[in-house]
């Protein structure tokens, strides 16, 4: 874990010095922008990679360096599989090394350098949202669920797409990023609802169902496996762990909450907010689902960063005399939360035959 600790540290003054090196940039007749530095961003990006993609260990890295050193990659066999996509960058990779750190190593490199590039162009406070990623947990779940973080990056850098409403590139994102992890088309419909203003019916609507499913979950589990019965998913229908913790649905309410009460500012500091915020509200929602089967939180996956995009906006709503305080107060509540998740709970240890602290 102490590496993860010194992980947290690095990235958060690189990334607090590319904002306070930050250049303000004109986009024609637009407002006055601020870029934070692209080379102490670079150095975020760098520490993210080498970490993530230097490790051995982590939830089901084991299994996936376990299978690239077990299997062959013919052609058969990956035409065999649903995610088509990632068995030919394993055939690929293992035609030039059976060491499958390399396999570890690239998904990371492409995870984290997408994540990083879409949240240095949107954040309004760049380090808050590196943090944010890093506490809320998200940097440790790529670790985890590897194709799925990694359809979800190549998803997540499509946003100036969903931002722009140019539905054929972003289709065709998903439909790439699905060769990777097929439950990456569940962002075709929902492209359609999240494009639309925040809070106004729909978005009520979406909260009612959340409570109903939750309510009634043990009549309508049936019905959600029945949906899912073709993908990854369908094995977990007769798991019985229990839900996902509700302090981390809690954790996934915080910047919505805000979020809503400065609705009318934040949609002036930020026109596509909107879509953000309707990201989120599907995470929250997903969430509270998961409190009743904890397979469900594995789809807050494509939509918890934009939760870490919304939290960069949020102290900006506050009054100016206010913002250093509440700026404070999220680096405190986010560190406690990931020493309660991280130590407490799961008890993190990174492992790396390369990085040893």
């Amino acid at each position: 874990m102490a590496i993860l600790w010194v992980n947290l540290v690095v990235v958060y003054i690189a990334s607090f010095f590319s904002r306070y090196l930050a250049k303000p940039v004109t986009t024609g007749s637009g407002p006055l922008l601020i870029k934070p530095n692209k080379w102490m961003a670079a150095i975020v990006m760098a520490t993210f990679v080498i970490i993530a993609g230097l490790r051995n260990n982590i939830g089901d890295t084991f299994f996936y360096m376990y299978a690239y050193k077990l299997n062959d990659f013919t052609w058969e066999q990956v035409r065999a599989e649903k995610d088509i996509g990632f068995g030919i960058l394993q055939m690929v990779l293992k035609s030039f090394t059976g060491d499958p750190q390399l396999l570890i190593f690239l998904t990371a490199l492409v995870t984290n350098v997408l994540i990083v590039y879409v949240l240095y162009k949107y954040s309004k406070l760049f380090e808050v949202s590196i943090y944010v990623y890093i506490t809320s947990g998200l940097y440790i779940v790529s670790m985890n669920g590897v194709r799925q973080f990694l359809a979800s990056a190549i998803v997540f850098a499509a946003t100036k797409y969903l931002f722009a409403g140019s539905w054929q590139k972003y289709f065709l994102v998903v439909a790439f990023a699905s060769t990777f992890h097929e439950s990456a088309l569940i962002l075709i419909p929902i492209y359609f609802i999240v494009r639309r203003r925040a809070w106004e019916a729909s978005t009520f609507v979406l909260l009612f169902v959340a409570v109903i499913i939750i309510l009634g979950y043990n009549v309508l589990s049936d019905a959600i496996f029945s949906a899912i019965a073709d993908t990854h998913y369908s094995e977990y229908k007769n798991f019985q762990e229990g839900g996902a913790n509700v302090i981390r649905v809690a954790v996934g309410a915080v910047p919505l909450l805000f979020a809503y009460l400065g609705r009318h500012k934040l949609r002036e500091l930020f026109p596509q907010s909107d879509y953000i915020v309707n990201m989120s509200l599907l995470n929250f929602v997903i969430m509270a689902v998961a409190t009743q089967n904890w397979i469900f939180a594995r789809f807050s996956i494509y939509f918890g960063l934009y939760n870490v995009l919304l939290m960069s906006w949020v102290i900006s709503l506050f009054v100016k005399r206010e913002q250093k305080l509440i700026y404070y107060a999220v680096l405190g509540f986010y560190m406690v939360y990931f020493y309660y998740e991280n130590v407490v709970t799961l008890n993190i240890i990174y492992k790396s035959d390369y990085l040893r602290f």
